[in-house]
């Protein structure tokens, strides 16, 4: 994870790669408060993997990067390293 000021200091940085995902700090946080706001709950349960991905959208988190499958072994083929 990089965090950076701006755009423009992005774009620099990347110097003409291609950007991964990005998003705000502010999202970040919501992100984390959302996915892990209860864990310390004693009636805490994991997450379902349908509750998480509608974390994802409701912060507008979509596309194939944050799409979360349901084949757990297998990811996108344009996420693949």
């Amino acid at each position: 994870m990089h965090l950076f000021r701006s755009g423009e200091h992005i774009q620099r940085w990347l110097a003409g790669r291609e950007p991964g995902a990005t998003l705000p700090v502010t999202t970040l946080s919501e992100l984390a408060h959302a996915w892990w706001g209860d864990r310390l709950s004693p009636d805490w349960r994991p997450h379902t993997q349908d509750h998480n991905q509608a974390i994802l959208n409701r912060l507008g988190l979509t596309g194939a990067f944050w799409r979360l499958s349901h084949d757990r072994g297998h990811l996108p083929a344009e996420n693949r390293g």
